[in-house]
């Protein structure tokens, strides 16, 4: 809740003229609770994992043939029943889980420093925040991942995400809760040691599913523009990780490869990639 009662007063408190942006967030959050704004992100979080698995959702059930050739995994077929049934189970856990998740971390929320003030950031700190929370928890989550592939572990949580061995978007996040839970700390800590505003905030954790909707999408599309982000995995390198399944023992990053190549963990994927151009000759 903002601590203005017009836009007038605002402008004078911050001795300049709102942007429009600003405007649009005075209006709309002014005389919200800081909390409800919290509440926010479950919203989005399942918003957007309604729409932006449906183009993959589309190009799979709608016999697309000329798009067969950059499915990873092309004799592997969907059906309409199953990727329902995992988009009901995912919905299942956002509400039990990852909602309740929401009301009970308001507060540490607002502990940390995620504002809803104003200023709104700038376009630039914006981006370096992103950067930092995308390298934050790619590093923290290749550790945590790693040890979700000890046995007991995989047998007790980690092997209900591993269930589709040729994974589709609508499984990004099919788990168990546990591992939910488990693997929320990662992109978590990212904020909690670089605090931002709560815009930034939504912004982030929007961005990370999207990631993880398109590294499990199943598709190797040439003209993503994650192709020109550095070190950045994709879809086919994290699909070999799916189709190894509870054996793998590479390819444990989230976003970006260059932990699994520090520690060793790549090599399975490099041999796999050799006797596949070895094939083709």
């Amino acid at each position: 809740m903002l601590p203005y009662r017009n836009i007038e007063e605002a402008e004078e408190a911050l001795s300049r003229a709102l942007s429009f942006a600003e405007k649009l967030w005075f209006k709309y959050s002014a005389k919200k609770p800081d909390h409800i704004l919290h509440y926010h992100n479950i919203i989005f979080l399942m918003l957007f994992y309604t729409l932006a698995p449906l183009p993959y959702v589309f190009i799979s059930l709608g016999g697309f043939k000329n798009m067969d050739k950059y499915k990873i995994q092309p004799k592997v077929k969907d059906s309409f029943f199953n990727m329902f049934k995992c988009y009901k189970d995912v919905m299942q856990t956002f509400l039990l889980v990852v909602g309740p998740l929401q009301v009970i971390s308001s507060s540490t929320v607002q502990w940390i420093g995620i504002r809803t003030s104003l200023p709104l950031p700038y376009l630039s700190q914006v981006f370096v925040q992103i950067v930092v929370y995308f390298i934050v928890e790619d590093f923290s989550h290749y550790w945590i991942h790693r040890m979700l592939h000890c046995k007991w572990a995989y047998e007790k949580i980690h092997r209900v995400h591993h269930e589709y061995t040729a994974p589709i978007g609508l499984a990004a996040p099919y788990a168990h809760w546990a591992e939910i839970l488990i693997l929320g700390l990662p992109s978590f800590l990212g904020p909690a040691l670089v605090p931002c505003h709560i815009t930034t905030y939504w912004l982030w954790f929007v961005l990370r599913q999207l990631e993880a909707i398109e590294t499990h999408s199943g598709y190797n599309f040439p003209w993503s523009p994650t192709k020109f982000i550095p070190f950045y995995g994709g879809a086919k390198y994290h699909d070999y990780h799916h189709y190894v399944g509870g054996r793998s023992k590479s390819n444990f990053a989230s976003v970006f490869t260059y932990c699994d190549y520090i520690y060793g963990t790549h090599k399975g994927y490099q041999s796999h990639k050799q006797v596949l151009e070895k094939a083709k000759l």
